[in-house]
């Protein structure tokens, strides 16, 4: 499969840059949702898969160009998997991650069980109709007070398994090297880049 230009379907700026960076050594342009004023699909899915291929096949039949979704969020032990797919929805309409973050931890509460992990749907979807998911996931724990001003979202109270600072704490690259977002894209270069 030959990709020279895609989609990506969303308008986070951050995820936005993450893929793009990911996405660079193979000489893929890229152009996002948000820049191509297409609007947001509602993410009626149950799980981080289905929300990736809503909103890629939403941007891929708008605008008849392969685009790549991606649906990501953390999952709390202690939360029984919250805030999961509504991660987002947590910052509010504002997309206060502080807000959101702050919730995380008074829900939490007192409870000894700070696992929890970021998990990660890649779905790339052609114009004909062709749709691939690939799924990452990072196990880690959740630590207060927010560490950290690198990358974005939840990633200040996330610390990785087996690293002494958060992912608000990690150079870019190094988050690149282990995130669940680069688990899923490392599957997803196997099977249609290489």
């Amino acid at each position: 499969m030959t990709i020279t230009k895609l989609v990506i379907a969303s308008h986070n700026a951050g995820k936005v840059r993450e893929i793009g960076e990911l996405l660079a050594p193979y000489g893929v342009e890229v152009v996002s949702a948000g820049t191509l004023g297409l609007p947001e699909p509602e993410e009626t899915g149950s799980t981080f898969a289905a929300n990736a291929e809503l909103k890629a096949r939403a941007a891929a039949a708008a605008t008849g160009l392969p685009a790549l979704a991606d649906d990501s969020g953390l999952a709390v032990d202690a939360l029984g998997g919250a805030p999961g797919i509504y991660s987002a929805r947590w910052a509010g309409d504002s997309k206060d991650f502080a807000a959101a973050m702050a919730l995380v931890h008074e829900r939490m509460g007192a409870d000894p069980d700070r696992r929890g992990r970021f998990v990660c749907a890649l779905t790339l979807a052609q114009p004909g109709g062709e749709v691939r998911t690939f799924e990452g996931t990072v196990e880690g724990d959740m630590v207060w007070p927010p560490r950290g001003s690198h990358g974005f979202g939840y990633d200040p109270i996330f610390q990785p398994l087996g690293h002494a600072v958060t992912f608000g704490e990690m150079d870019p690259d190094a988050k690149h090297a282990i995130s669940h977002r680069a688990e899923a894209f490392r599957k997803l270069v196997a099977a249609c880049f290489e």
